[in-house]
């Protein structure tokens, strides 16, 4: 075979699996605008901006997910390993945070 005959060979596969992906990103946003009313009913009973959940720091989770080691996490020489921690304060305790 010519090397342009190789070349050809790409190009057809490439084509293929390019409409491929193609059909199925098409099929993903039709899925999304099927979940559209459902996420948007969601977010307003939740009281949300959007549907976004920072989870990867201990601290910004919910006080019923922690766990015991929260508490120990914020120290002067503790550093912050989460993204999250930026824009979340750590929740304080007592009738202050009432």
């Amino acid at each position: 075979m010519r090397p342009a005959g190789h070349l050809l060979l790409w190009l057809f596969v490439l084509g293929v699996v390019d409409t491929g992906l193609l059909f199925h990103a098409l099929q993903g946003r039709a899925q999304q605008r099927a979940e559209a009313p459902l996420l948007r009913l969601a977010t307003a009973e939740l009281g949300l901006t959007d549907l976004c959940v920072a989870t990867e720091a201990r601290y910004t989770r919910h006080p019923a997910v922690s766990d015991g080691m929260v508490p120990f996490m914020d120290h002067p020489a503790g550093l912050e390993h989460f993204p999250s921690g930026s824009f979340f304060a750590p929740p304080t305790s007592g009738p202050a945070a009432r």
